[in-house]
């Protein structure tokens, strides 16, 4: 597969509804939200956690598929694996060259750090990757506000309780919320001749695949209902881009409906873009 020739940013438009979109660990798990203005947001390793899981699904153990950040595997197993198969000694030190072979057998194998790129010096030394697609914060088109929803429980967590019909429960949820998020496709990350990771057309196309279904892999009752709505991509002609990625962003818009307050829909919102305003050089594709 080669590597891919051309620059790209991407907008993707999700909603979440009667869910918890991504907990906050030091709010007790509460919807992350901007404290000063009550906007939503929603971590960047919160969506690649989800384009990992797809890729997974889809493509299982397949050679050139397998995922690197990946729970219940240490990640200095997969690096022993690496020195393994290019030839290496575990546990030696290794040379510069030798760490750059270890590097290139992991971004040949691994869909994960050839699209993201992974910080891999923890026990045997495997180098640094800088991925060639990055991923901003999520942040929701109008303030959100988080519900604490309690709930009856017919069981009971302690023996001395064992004897109570029931104990109260906590969800915590938004009742509807649009996210967009921006995020950006790097060609000279992907073809360096020395540090690119070999990110393909092929592998630009799953990417593009994830985004669009990762949500109906990630049905469970505390996300609530979650979906990818729209997702536009701006191609450049060039691998170093023909426009700025700021002012492709600016030509894309979301407008909430006046009677729409607060918005309880994706229906709610209207998308529109200003197609006549594409620089020349960059091509809209629109895949959802």
């Amino acid at each position: 597969m080669t590597a891919i020739m051309n620059r790209y940013e991407f907008v993707l438009f999700f909603d979440v509804e009667n869910g918890n979109p991504n907990g906050d660990p030091d709010a007790g798990n509460m919807p992350r939200i901007d404290p000063e203005t009550g906007y939503g947001i929603i971590t960047d390793v919160c969506l690649k956690r989800k384009v990992r899981n797809y890729v997974e699904l889809k493509m299982g153990d397949r050679t050139g598929y397998r995922i690197y950040v990946k729970e219940g595997i240490p990640l200095n197993k997969t690096h022993q694996e690496a020195y393994a198969a290019v030839g290496l000694k575990v546990g030696d030190k290794a040379k510069l060259e030798e760490v750059d072979q270890a590097r290139r057998w992991i971004c040949a194998n691994f869909y994960d750090v050839r699209t993201f790129g992974a910080v891999m010096n923890t026990g045997d030394n495997c180098g640094q990757v800088r991925g060639p697609v990055q991923i901003n914060f999520s942040r929701s088109l109008d303030p959100v506000t988080q519900q604490e929803i309690t709930i009856t429980r017919q069981t009971v967590t302690r023996i001395e309780d064992a004897e109570k019909e029931h104990t109260m429960g906590r969800k915590h949820i938004i009742p509807y919320g649009l996210y967009r998020v921006e995020g950006y496709v790097s060609a000279k990350l992907a073809n360096d001749e020395k540090k690119g990771t070999g990110f393909s057309d092929e592998d630009l196309e799953l990417f593009w695949e994830s985004l669009v279904n990762m949500f109906e892999q990630d049905h469970s009752a505390a996300h609530g209902k979650m979906a990818s709505r729209k997702l536009f991509i701006f191609k450049h002609d060039s691998e170093l881009g023909n426009a700025p990625s700021a002012l492709l962003f600016d030509l894309i818009h979301a407008e909430k409906a006046p009677q729409a307050n607060p918005p309880r829909s994706f229906a709610d919102y209207t998308i529109s873009v200003e197609r006549g305003k594409v620089p020349e050089g960059v091509t809209l594709i629109e895949k959802l």
